[in-house]
């Protein structure tokens, strides 16, 4: 019986295509296949640095539709790579529910640690770094994100969260109506050609929001409860 492969959850570029590590190239090259969130994505980064590779389809909402062909290359002593889009799998990214079920079956599982927005836009932020909290993706109705806001409002760490940027001016209000005017940093389309942090109190950046149409992705940044400092 083959002894299981290895599982290696490889974070690729944010916007980049140079933001990759030499350990994951190498990686992509030895493995038998590639999880990927979305095939065409991957296979752009892969032409860049000439790797030819199965490419097996990982998605959101449809993971567990391909956990068992994954497996079954793992346990015959494969090794997968496990990427999404751009980043880090498994961080608001599909990863999770494979890397759990690998787990269960013995499989070795293995980080090669790269790009993440949640850190890039952090390390750049000007806000403190010392004690965050990840909150992900706001709910999608704008009630349930006003009553997650306020439970964070005694939360002395510095909130991230990631944003579809059509989201950004009433997510500015929810933040000045629920947490106060507080420092705030919109951190959009990191290490591509139109990279932009806007920093600012909250009430300028609604104000800033309400004059301009915004593009891309964003990660949101707020101040924790100023009383700490």
């Amino acid at each position: 019986m083959a002894e299981n492969g290895t599982l290696y959850i490889v974070a690729t570029p944010i916007g980049n295509l140079e933001d990759i590590t030499l350990r994951a190239v190498r990686i992509f090259k030895e493995v038998e296949a590639i999880a990927c969130e979305d095939t065409r994505r991957t296979a752009k980064l892969l032409n860049k640095y000439e790797i030819r590779k199965r490419l097996i389809s990982y998605f959101q909402p449809r993971e567990r539709e391909r956990i068992p062909e994954i497996l079954a290359l793992l346990k015959a002593g494969k090794g997968v790579a496990l990427v999404s889009d751009a980043g880090t799998p498994g961080i608001s990214d599909p990863g999770f529910p494979l890397i759990r079920e690998a787990l269960k079956e013995g499989v070795r599982v293995v980080p090669v640690p790269g790009p993440s927005a949640l850190t890039a836009a952090l390390s750049a932020s000007g806000l403190p770094t010392h004690r965050v909290l990840f909150a992900g993706f706001p709910p999608p109705k704008n009630e349930a994100t006003r009553k997650l806001l306020a439970s964070l409002k005694d939360e002395e760490a510095t909130l991230i969260f990631y944003l579809p940027v059509r989201r950004i001016p009433e997510f500015l209000h929810l933040i000045l109506d629920t947490l106060g005017d507080r420092r705030t940093v919109i951190a959009r389309e990191i290490t591509k050609i139109h990279e932009e942090f806007i920093r600012g109190a909250a009430r300028e950046l609604v104000e800033a929001a309400s004059k301009r149409t915004f593009k891309g992705e964003a990660t949101v940044l707020i101040e924790g409860r100023r009383d700490r400092l």
